[in-house]
């Protein structure tokens, strides 16, 4: 596997842009249509693969328009790798919760996420996932939309996370306060911010974020779009 650091690009809402080794992971792609992301030239973005968490719109609004532009590979549930192909895209790879998989950049792992998934046209999009990005420098964990959950400890003991990236708006996922303790059962002490104020129902106050995560000896990053981190 390869070495070397990881950079991340903070793209609004859920989907982020993860480089490992010259090799280009979009996740759950949302451009057009989030507010957040307003700035972003979506035909600028360049992938090689496209990692898909799960079904819902606020997650895969642009992934057929951005799979068929960019020709990356689609890294995805079993489901949504069918329905793709229904949508004339061919180049995926099914994956499933635990599911483990090594790619040119590195090792994908697939990890449970508790969260419902349905694509837009009410399609069951099978389990709601995560993934791991790990080579043998770096470790990444993208949590996907969840709530807090007990076998989170699990991939704290099974994989030193060298980042985490967790949703914090509450309402549909996990809030700041569940997020807290999530980070501690990962044994991970940096941690980008997903899925918040997006919209009303999930609307956080930043400086209360920054400090809860701090009262624990905790980093959190809180991304403005198009913004990049390095681990």
């Amino acid at each position: 596997m390869f070495h070397g650091k990881m950079k991340i690009t903070y793209y609004g809402h859920a989907c982020f842009l993860l480089e490992v080794s010259g090799v280009k992971l979009l996740f759950d792609p949302f451009i057009r249509g989030n507010e957040i992301a307003k700035s972003i030239n979506i035909d600028q973005i360049e992938a090689d693969y496209i990692l898909v968490s799960h079904g819902h719109d606020d997650h895969t609004a642009d992934l057929v328009y951005l799979a068929q532009k960019t020709g990356a590979m689609v890294i995805a549930s079993w489901e949504i790798t069918q329905w793709l192909a229904k949508q004339g895209i061919l180049n995926t790879h099914p994956m499933n919760i635990g599911g483990k998989r090594k790619f040119e950049f590195g090792e994908v792992i697939m990890t449970y996420a508790a969260h419902s998934s349905s694509l837009s046209d009410g399609t069951y999009a099978g389990v709601a996932g995560g993934f791991i990005i790990k080579n043998e420098a770096r470790s990444v964990y993208y949590s996907g939309d969840t709530s807090l959950f007990g076998d989170m400890r699990l991939i704290g003991e099974m994989h030193q996370i060298d980042l985490a990236l967790l949703p914090l708006g509450g309402n549909f996922t996990m809030d700041v306060a569940d997020a807290v303790l999530a980070s501690k059962l990962i044994q991970c002490n940096k941690i980008i911010g997903l899925h918040y104020d997006t919209f009303g129902y999930i609307m956080i106050d930043h400086k209360e974020a920054l400090q809860q995560f701090a009262e624990h000896g905790l980093q959190l990053n809180l991304l403005k779009s198009g913004e990049e981190f390095t681990v």
